[in-house]
């Protein structure tokens, strides 16, 4: 299906480029399987790059693909924001609109921005992930429409696009996974100079090993030839073919311009440069034809027919007249709408559009801004306000530019089109000073940037000031990745505010220069936040006040927990509600619930988060509803609540992906991970880590994957990769803005790595590095491993006299610190246990009545692979000193409880570990024990906890997850977790295996499982 292609070449018949036509024939069968096809066509003007999109578009619609097309508009210099995506999003929604509706349902508001048909676009919040949101809902909103079919989306004149839009088309060629789609995009090579925008994203997708990039040669003279014949219907003479192959060099357009003058016989009046040459024809029309020439040239890439007609002031019958000349000449096209007209080829307009004089030049667009304020209906509704400004800029008339550049800023930032709405900005900046003061004083603020104070009261605000422009371009500046500019203009404003007294406003840019220094990697942005705290003490409660303190309430949680960041919490929650501040209230309700868990209140702050949870959810307010999903059951595992945290990290997924949150997604993935890495579930730790490095839009949330994957990688085995995913994992969390949540894992892994390669002296300089700094409040979910793999160092090179230097003071430093800890929840007051107990064995004081209070502390606990290697410990201590024959039963069973789980998990160290200690022992742990002892229990075999024992004797007898939760107290979703456990496992498919293997191994005796009452 192939909706209109305008077919703008005069000749009919389709010359060479065979290469280049093989290459998108392959990508269209590459994108009809399933795989996603990403094309850059180049080529200098004139070359053909066009006549080759049609070619291909007639090929792609007649092997029954739904080809849209998209040209990036341009007005003036000025592109419109997202325009070719706009009329690429139009085609496939006359061509599918069932479809495209289906795959935009539910997030209608957002794809709005690009295709306002879809309805009205929400007010939303703009922050860091709003344009990455759109984005990634564009995305897959194309991967859902090209499921069932072959879609080709082409977008042409990429060199005119506006900077969101290379930025769409960036995103679209990193991320595009599935579908049959095929995203081809041309741009003049030659227009592509050193300091071109466009330049750093071809440079960008050249890197990509997905994007194929075609560049198109010019004619050589043979193709010249078959060229002109097409042209002529008459093979032309072997001497015509040289002189305009030579005159053109074998540029297809050039070949075409001057066959045609050639044949009418114009050939002896050809000018020197080419130039001249496209205004041959020009200047061959009658007067009132070459002034609707000049008049369509300088209105932009295409104008409306009523739009054209309120410029020119003709009577209608001699504009159609002038029209049809132009038509004629083939130096004008109507549009495949029917609704305007547009240049055959840009390159004519821009030579009409260059020989205009300047003064003809701003009436021109002087006169369209005239008639477009007469009537609105000329042009889209959605293009209005940004042509109108242009328009306007470039009649050089500040006093009605300046309105009509605010307006459409304000239209760009709606759109999530903050590139523009920056350009736009600064331009009104520019024509600030220029435009009279009664202009000026009409001027209100349209839209408040974020929580920037309005001057006056706030039902009648006064005149809109630079300073507000300042602020509005310093957040768009931030937002679209410009934080370079935004920092200038932000320095710049702070300088006129060093004389205003205005410490709301200083307080408000101070804030913003915080969150630029820590995107810019230029520190931890706590000197911005300090001095803007500084400056709001004592004022009265505000929403710059309720947001300064939540701002510092939210960085203190990251970076020095304590009773100070709590009090900025409850205080910014408090002004919040006092002012109305309605989401800084759940951002510091959020902070508040995090920090009441660190200082102890667990279910206080868990029930604060869950209801901020759900209250942003309901009311979909992203940003904190992005936070709530990875800071609560981040709290949950802090406690040693896995089970719980990953059915809300599951539901979080699923959120986060449905409304485009990159950044919450990926923490949500590496939150995931270390969950399901502390239940046991390994390989699903390891994709959930690696899809935290894969989705995510900035580098914090891409090192937690990589953590999380160093982690897995040492506890298997594979150092090299564990030392690989940790150097990634330094650069991701970079070193301007440490955390200690992100210094303590870093340091956690390096020790482990270090003490596996045998340098341990190594892991004592990174231990006392950490201890040096201490452990903030909080951290202590991170502080007992770390100080577990420090004391297991130490245990594991007791023996090695090189190292006995400093042992003593190493295990007393530990030692002091482990009291100091948080031992408030049985996870880690087991580890307290542990940690002890490693001091032991390093001491050689440990017993067997020590390592067995610690299995039976850890197996009230789901930690399957720390219940092992405590098992392995136990099966040593029994062992040691020639043990009793009950006793090597007892640690022959240990031993192959351990091995289970570590050939499970694939723990290589582990299982080495294991297999050696009954080697020496001379025991075989794969085989029960003899019958001295009795058999043991075979469920714990399988490595599952008394919890799961429960869960699998339920499901053998055929319960459902609904049932399961009501006869064992727990939530549905627990439930499901808990089957999931089980079946990961077991090794099994599904819940009938399950309790198939149950029945085989006889593991429920009849009667073990009473029956279900109904009624």
């Amino acid at each position: 299906m192939l909706w209109p292609v305008e077919t703008r070449s005069v000749c009919p018949v389709f010359v060479g480029r065979a290469d280049e036509l093989g290459v998108l024939h392959d990508a269209l069968a590459r994108a009809a399987t399933g795989e996603p096809q990403a094309l850059l066509l180049g080529g200098e003007a004139g070359v053909g790059k066009t006549r080759l999109v049609e070619e291909f578009a007639e090929v792609a619609s007649g092997r029954g693909a739904v080809v849209a097309l998209g040209g990036c508009v341009e007005i003036g210099a000025d592109g419109l924001p997202f325009a070719p995506f706009s009329t690429a999003l139009r085609a496939l929604r006359r061509a599918l609109p069932d479809e495209l509706a289906a795959a935009a349902a539910g997030q209608e508001e957002e794809l709005a921005r690009l295709l306002p048909e879809l309805g009205e676009t929400g007010a939303g919040r703009h922050d860091e992930e709003g344009m990455a949101r759109l984005f990634e809902l564009t995305a897959r909103l194309l991967e859902r429409v090209a499921a069932d079919r072959t879609v080709v989306v082409a977008l042409e004149d990429l060199h005119w696009a506006d900077a969101s839009t290379r930025h769409l088309l960036a995103y679209l060629f990193r991320t595009l996974r599935t579908g049959r789609l095929v995203v081809l995009a041309t741009y003049r090579a030659d227009d592509i100079h050193r300091r071109h925008p466009l330049r750093p994203l071809l440079a960008e997708l050249d890197r990509l090993r997905t994007v194929r990039r075609i560049e198109l040669s010019r004619f050589n003279r043979a193709e010249v030839g078959r060229q002109i014949a097409g042209i002529l219907a008459a093979e032309p003479a072997p001497a015509q073919v040289d002189e305009i192959f030579d005159r053109s060099d074998g540029n297809a357009f050039f070949v075409e311009e001057l066959a045609v003058a050639a044949h009418e016989g114009c050939r002896t009046r050809l000018t020197d440069t080419l130039r001249d040459l496209l205004l041959v024809r020009v200047e061959s029309l009658p007067e009132s034809a070459q002034r609707v020439a000049r008049i369509v040239a300088e209105g932009g890439s295409t104008v409306e027919y009523r739009l054209l007609a309120a410029v020119a002031g003709l009577a209608e019958d001699d504009l159609i007249e002038a029209l049809r000349a132009a038509v004629g000449a083939n130096l004008l096209l109507a549009t495949p709408a029917g609704d305007g007209y547009r240049f055959r080829h840009s390159l004519v307009r821009e030579a009409v559009a260059d020989d205009l004089l300047p003064g003809e030049r701003s009436r021109l667009n002087r006169r369209y801004a005239e008639a477009l304020e007469a009537d609105p209906t000329l042009v889209p509704a959605d293009e209005r306000a940004m042509r109108l400004a242009s328009y306007w800029y470039h009649a050089h008339d500040p006093a009605k530019a300046l309105p009509a550049v605010l307006d459409a800023s304000v239209t760009a930032r709606r759109r999530y089109a903050y590139s523009e709405q920056l350009r736009l900005l600064e331009r009104a900046m520019e024509l600030w000073d220029a435009a009279p003061d009664a202009v000026r004083a009409t001027l209100r603020p349209v839209d408040y940037t974020e929580i920037y104070p309005p001057y006056g009261c706030d039902s009648a605000p006064t005149a809109l000031r630079y300073l507000d422009l300042m602020a509005e371009a310093a957040v768009a500046g931030r937002l679209c990745g410009e934080r370079e500019r935004a920092l200038k203009i932000i320095k710049r404003a702070l300088h006129l505010l060093e004389d205003d007294g205005d410490p709301l406003r200083a307080a408000w840019f101070w804030c913003q220069r915080s969150r630029l220094v820590q995107a810019q990697s230029r520190g931890d942005g706590w000197k911005e936040l300090g001095t803007a705290q500084e400056l709001v003490r004592g004022l009265p409660p505000s929403e710059v006040h309720a947001e300064v303190l939540a701002n510092v309430a939210a960085w203190s949680m990251l970076h020095s927990p304590g009773p100070d960041a709590l009090a900025a919490a409850e205080q910014a929650v408090e002004y919040a509600r006092m002012v109305g501040a309605h989401e800084t209230e759940l951002h510091a309700r959020l902070t508040h619930g995090g920090l009441l868990i660190d200082a102890g209140a667990t279910e206080t702050g868990f029930a604060e988060m869950r209801a901020v949870k759900e209250q942003s959810v309901a009311e979909n307010i992203f940003f904190v509803a992005g936070r709530a999903y990875v800071n609560l059951p981040n709290g949950l595992e802090a406690v040693g609540r896995s089970l719980d945290s990953v059915p809300i990290l599951e539901e979080g997924i699923a959120y986060t992906r449905r409304f485009g949150l990159l950044d919450s997604e990926a923490w949500v993935w590496g939150n995931l991970s270390q969950s399901l890495y502390s239940l046991g579930r390994w390989d699903a730790a390891a994709d959930a880590a690696t899809n935290a490095l894969r989705r995510g839009h900035s580098t914090k949330p891409q090192g937690g994957g990589a953590i999380c994957l160093a982690q897995l990688a040492l506890d298997r085995g594979d150092l090299p990769e564990a030392a690989r995913q940790l150097a990634t994992a330094h650069e991701h969390f970079g070193t301007h803005d440490p955390m200690p949540q992100h210094d303590l894992l870093l340091a956690l892994v390096t020790i482990g790595v270090a003490a596996a390669e045998g340098r341990l002296l190594d892991a004592r300089t990174e231990l006392g590095r950490v201890l040096d700094t201490g452990f903030p409040p909080g951290t202590h979910r991170f502080g007992w491993p770390l100080l577990l793999a420090a004391a297991t160092a130490e245990a594991d090179a007791r023996a090695l006299p090189t190292v006995e230097t400093g042992r003593a003071e190493v295990l007393e430093r530990i030692r002091d610190t482990a009291k100091k800890l948080t031992t408030g929840v049985p996870v880690w007051l087991a580890h307290e246990q542990w940690v002890r107990a490693e001091l032991q064995r390093a001491d050689g004081t440990a017993t067997p009545d020590t390592w067995s209070r610690l299995v039976t502390a850890f197996e009230a606990l789901d930690r399957p692979y720390d219940l092992a290697r405590v098992r392995h410990r136990l099966a040593e201590a029994l062992l040691a000193d020639g043990a009793e024959p009950d006793d090597r039963d007892r640690a022959t069973e240990l031993l192959r409880l351990s091995a289970t789980v570590a050939d499970h998990l694939g723990a290589r160290p582990l299982a080495d570990a294991v297999t050696l200690l009954a080697q020496r022992a001379r025991l075989t742990p794969t085989r029960a024990p003899g019958p001295a002892r009795p058999t043991a229990d075979p469920v714990e075999s399988l490595g599952l906890t008394s919890r799961e024992r429960d869960v699998l004797r339920l499901v053998s007898a055929g319960r459902t997850n609904r049932q399961i939760a009501e006869e064992l107290f727990i939530s549905p979703k627990t439930a499901s977790v808990h089957v999931s456990n089980i079946l990961a496992k077991l090794g099994v498919s599904g819940r009938g295996e399950a309790a198939a293997l149950a029945h085989r191994l006889g593991l429920f005796p009849p009667g073990a499982v009473p029956a279900r009452t109904v009624g």
